[in-house]
């Protein structure tokens, strides 16, 4: 048995009657128009608000303290300390910024700088971006090299 386009019929139940509101207090949706009494949601227009108002109320971005700024000069590094070198690496090894993201002590090479927190023995070959003045003493103590990339 096949369908008619001219036979078919929303499913019994699915359609309602439009609201027919303001039409006399007879029909239910009278006076108010089923919006209430007074209040922000009974005027005209009430739909059309931004969704950050809060009602009139101070907002909150209004509300927060503000303090400082952020320099757009600020140079972030990722800090590496000669003890963090001196468990992970072998004697005579050269660690660059490569190497150390490979080895997953760092997450991006843009810049590096090596502290001298610990001690280290290995003579390694370091390549950086910055060394502190301790780290690069101990790193040439032990028979390293440093390079400032």
């Amino acid at each position: 048995m096949g369908f008619k386009l001219n036979e078919l019929r929303p499913a019994e139940g699915a359609t309602h009657r439009k609201k027919r509101v303001g039409r006399g207090i007879g029909s239910g949706h009278g006076k108010t128009s089923g919006r209430g009494h007074k209040g922000q949601k009974s005027r005209r227009g009430y739909g059309e608000l931004p969704a950050f108002f809060e009602g009139g109320q101070t907002p909150f971005i209004m509300r927060v303290p503000k303090r400082g700024f952020t320099n757009p000069n600020k140079k972030d590094y990722e800090i590496v300390n000669i003890k963090v070198l001196e468990e992970r690496f072998e004697a005579n090894t050269e660690v660059t910024p490569e190497v150390l993201k490979e080895k997953g002590i760092i997450h991006c090479t843009s810049a590096v700088k090596i502290l001298g927190e610990g001690e280290i023995t290995k003579p390694l070959r370091v390549k950086a971006h910055k060394f502190s003045k301790s780290a690069e003493e101990k790193i040439k103590a032990a028979g390293g090299s440093v390079e400032i990339i």
